[in-house]
């Protein structure tokens, strides 16, 4: 009798349990907050939702509105419209309707083209309802005018860095600290871009300047808009084993080139991207695919040239995770055109180095490193058309004029190896008569 009961009260559990759970799945869906991001070309507001919702977006004028119905939704926290303003958002107004859809009014400072997506859980987030406001009329344009080099005017060396992560995307987290890897990357990034602005003939750009997230492929078009020489992105590394330690430099692995190759063929009639300033548009497949080969190739071994110079500096400062560049199919390394490399930092999951990197002494390392790394890969191999490449031009022509006296030189061989008559070798380097020594330099005077 005693065992019956026990069963009946089990089933009784059972089934009330299973209403429960029943009922909250036909119950509304929950929005739990509202964050805000300011990108340079758009703005992100992220929903923190108990559950994928349905939802409609439709625009408004005189004034401009965007309007966001969220559909068998209600609120579970008030949100706070004076706190979530931007360039794109005066103001945030809210209120249920009574067809039961939960509605937001964003009362718009100008026209924009909103772009919505959900997103599943992930790390420290739930269910999010993912909205981009874009400008009506891009900026990519007049960035790009802005940034393109007159014919015949001597330019200065891009270099874009690329702070990972960003925004709603972390990265990883230090165990000790907590230290976030998308503020330790920014930090990094910034101090790079002072070291590089403040080198004459140089300057830098940042795929992200602030705390908000940017798509791996719009970091690669950032570059590309302001023409960058080279790409470094900036991370730092993780490891469920915390003994993992050392900096790292990355470079595209050759499977990831031929993955890229075949996604910019396929899409080459509608890609208004260049390689090695050639389109690829009006090339038949064959001739395309061998331009493709030849701007990767290069590419790649330039990629190898500056990472290798990188990791040198990198090993000077700190130990490294290996002892050679590696290779991987990072999407933000697969320009075809630009030098690419990405340099993991450090281990932010070891205690001793998450410390290091939340440091701002060692921040300032770091960046300085990957600055004289850079800066040693552009001493060796400046663009054309820039003014590194013409200060290099005029150091090669100085050392031409410069001649290392050996045994058995005479004057007057000297003068007639390098066109010119004694007379002027004499005058130009002061000399009173024809005596000459071993090691002796002597300019050579131009003809």
């Amino acid at each position: 009798m005693a065992g019956s009961k026990r069963s009946l009260v089990l089933l009784l559990l059972w089934w009330m349990a299973g209403w429960a759970l029943t009922a909250q799945a036909a119950g509304k869906a929950q929005i739990e907050g509202l964050r805000l991001w300011n990108a340079p070309d758009h703005t992100r507001l992220v929903f923190d939702l108990t559950r994928p919702v349905e939802h409609r977006l439709f625009t408004l004028e005189n004034p401009h509105r965007l309007v966001i119905d969220f559909i068998s939704t209600d609120l579970r926290k008030r949100l706070d419209p004076t706190a979530k303003k931007s360039r794109h958002i005066r103001k945030i107004r809210y209120a249920p309707q009574s067809d039961g859809k939960f509605r937001v009014v964003l009362d718009l400072a100008q026209p924009v083209r909103p772009r919505s997506f959900l997103l599943r859980p992930s790390g420290d987030y739930g269910h999010r309802l993912v909205i981009d406001l874009y400008d009506r009329e891009g900026r990519a344009q007049v960035a790009r005018k802005a940034d393109t080099p007159r014919e015949g005017e001597l330019r200065d060396i891009v270099v874009a860095i690329d702070a990972g992560h960003g925004g709603e995307d972390p990265g990883a987290r230090g165990r000790r600290l907590g230290t976030r890897e998308k503020d330790v990357t920014l930090a990094i990034a910034r101090r790079l871009k002072k070291l590089i602005d403040a080198e004459p003939g140089m300057r830098a750009v940042l795929t992200r300047s602030g705390d908000y997230y940017v798509g791996l492929r719009k970091r690669m078009q950032i570059a590309r808009r302001h023409h960058a020489d080279l790409f470094v992105s900036i991370h730092a590394d993780a490891f469920k084993n915390s003994k993992a330690r050392g900096a790292s430099v990355f470079v595209l692995s050759r499977r990831g080139a031929s993955s890229e190759a075949a996604r910019w063929l396929a899409a080459k009639e509608n890609a208004s991207d260049l390689v090695g300033g050639v389109s690829l548009d009006d090339k038949d497949d064959i001739l395309a695919s061998v331009l493709l080969d030849l701007a990767q190739s290069g590419t790649l071994a330039a990629s190898m040239r500056a990472a290798t110079l990188v990791h040198r500096e990198m090993g000077r400062i700190g130990k490294l995770h290996g002892n050679k560049i590696q290779n991987a199919g990072f999407v933000v390394l697969k320009s075809p055109d630009i030098p690419s490399m990405l340099v993991e930092t450090g281990f932010i999951s070891n205690p001793t180095e998450e410390r290091l990197l939340a440091s701002a002494t060692h921040q300032q390392k770091v960046a300085r490193a990957i600055f004289k790394g850079i800066r040693a890969y552009f001493d060796l191999e400046p663009p054309p058309g820039t003014r590194l490449a013409m200060e290099r031009r005029k150091r090669e022509a100085a050392e031409a004029r410069r001649y290392v006296i050996k045994p058995g030189d005479t004057l007057s061989a000297i003068a007639a190896r390098h066109r010119v008559s004694v007379a002027a070798l004499r005058s130009e380097n002061r000399l009173k008569g024809d005596r000459i020594r071993v090691g002796q330099v002597l300019r050579i005077p131009s003809t």
